[in-house]
């Protein structure tokens, strides 16, 4: 890749990821990113994500395209304990190595660290990041499971 390919791809990344915290009236393209929507795909290309009020707080239905993920995840509703962005899984990768590798992607796409919690009781880890829109906050959920690891963003 070229040096120009990637501030492009990097640029990309980084508006995505900061639409991800804007108004539910932003229209950003979408379009189903494979391992990334958490159930059924909601609106369609050039419409605003829906986003749902939660107790932890207001989230995206679903993840938009070019959001950081983990390499080789796929979606995960069978781990899923509650409204998330997304719920993911991926086979027997280690939970800090997960957590650390989306605190570093986040850090890149302009959200600064509140704090990175773990190990956990079960192995678990959890990040906490704000972006740079007032409000904006964001919750990756690190757990083993097994074979598997889930992740979980809010």
């Amino acid at each position: 890749m070229t040096i120009k390919r990637g501030r492009i791809a990097f640029v990309f990344v980084i508006s995505a990821t900061l639409a991800a915290c804007g108004s539910g009236s932003a229209s950003l393209a979408v379009s189903p990113d494979e391992g990334v929507a958490t159930s059924e795909p909601t609106g369609a290309i050039g419409s605003p994500l829906a986003q749902t009020e939660t107790d932890w707080g207001r989230i995206w239905d679903r993840l938009p395209a070019g959001f950081p993920t983990v390499p080789g995840s796929t979606p995960g509703a069978e781990t899923a304990t509650g409204a998330a962005s997304a719920n993911l899984v991926v086979d027997g990768t280690e939970a800090q190595e997960i957590a650390t590798s989306m605190q570093t992607q986040l850090v890149q796409a302009g959200f600064a660290i509140d704090g990175l919690s773990g190990p956990l009781e079960d192995g678990g880890y959890v990040l906490d990041m704000t972006g740079s829109e007032a409000g904006c906050v964001l919750q990756v959920s690190v757990s083993p499971m097994g074979g598997l690891t889930a992740i979980t963003i809010l």
